[in-house]
C-alpha cells in the first residue's frame, strides 16, 4: 500500500495521536548490538557517536544521561516518504506556538518528538492545523 503524497489530503487526514510514554535522547559509544536490551524506539549512527531515542525509564535504569524529556505525536496518515510539505507544515504551525520539534519519518507515519511540558499545547496545535 502507498503512502499518501498530496499535502492537502495529508493535513486533513494526519490524525495526530499523542503516546503516553517518555521519551529521550541519548548518545553512546559503541554499536548497536550493545544497547538492543534498551529496546530502543529510534537509532542513528553519526560521527560523534551512536543516538538512541528510548524511554525515560530505560535510560534512568541503565544511568544513560539525557538533556530533556519529549512525548511523542504520531500522525496517524500513511505518509509517503516522498511526500513533500508534511514536515515543513507541522514545523511552521509548531514553531509559530515556541514548540521545538524533532520528527521522525518512518515507513508508514510521521512522529513528532516535542517537550513534555508541551506536549498537550502541540497536539492541539497540530489538530487544529488538520482542522480536526
Amino acid at each position: 500500500m502507498s503512502g499518501i503524497t498530496d499535502i492537502n489530503e495529508l493535513l486533513s487526514s494526519m490524525q495526530p495521536a499523542l503516546v503516553d510514554e517518555l521519551f529521550v535522547f541519548c548518545t553512546v559509544a559503541g554499536q548497536l548490538a550493545e544497547y538492543i536490551n534498551l529496546a530502543p524506539i529510534a537509532t542513528f549512527v553519526e560521527t560523534e557517536g551512536l543516538t538512541l531515542v528510548l524511554t525515560k525509564d530505560n535510560a534512568d535504569e541503565t544511568g544513560l544521561q539525557y538533556e530533556s524529556v519529549f512525548r511523542q505525536i504520531t500522525l496517524t496518515v500513511h505518509s509517503s516518504l516522498e511526500a513533500v510539505g508534511l514536515t515543513a507544515a507541522v514545523s511552521t504551525k509548531l514553531t509559530s506556538k515556541g514548540i521545538s520539534a524533532n520528527v521522525i519519518a518512518a515507513y508508514y507515519h510521521d512522529h513528532i518528538f516535542v517537550s513534555d511540558d508541551k506536549a498537550e499545547q502541540a497536539l492541539s496545535e497540530l489538530k487544529e492545523l488538520s482542522n480536526i
